[in-house]
């Protein structure tokens, strides 16, 4: 099961905090859905990744992501609201 970072409780509302501490940081409620986001692109792997570092541009206009470290991407989504949270776990 992967495992997410402790989100605060906003401080507006008066709801009782999930067992695990995760809150909508848009709406405040407490049900996600997992998920992730598709690359759907030329040769892709189809799911994205996160690399650490500012972006550069190699000499055909592309991300240059030699040597750099890449980090899966999982997310949540609220159930109520529909906003999106992503997390790059090492």
């Amino acid at each position: 099961m992967t495992q997410f970072p402790q989100i605060p409780v906003p401080e507006h509302g008066e709801q009782e905090a999930p067992r695990d501490g995760r809150r909508c940081s848009w709406c405040g409620a407490s049900n996600f859905e997992p998920g992730f986001i598709e690359d759907s692109g030329q040769s892709s792997r189809g799911f994205a990744r996160w690399i650490v570092g500012d972006l550069e541009k190699g000499i055909f206009g592309g991300a240059s992501r030699f040597g750099r470290e890449r980090l899966d991407i999982t997310g949540v989504r609220c159930s109520a609201c529909g906003h999106l949270e992503f997390f790059a776990n090492a």
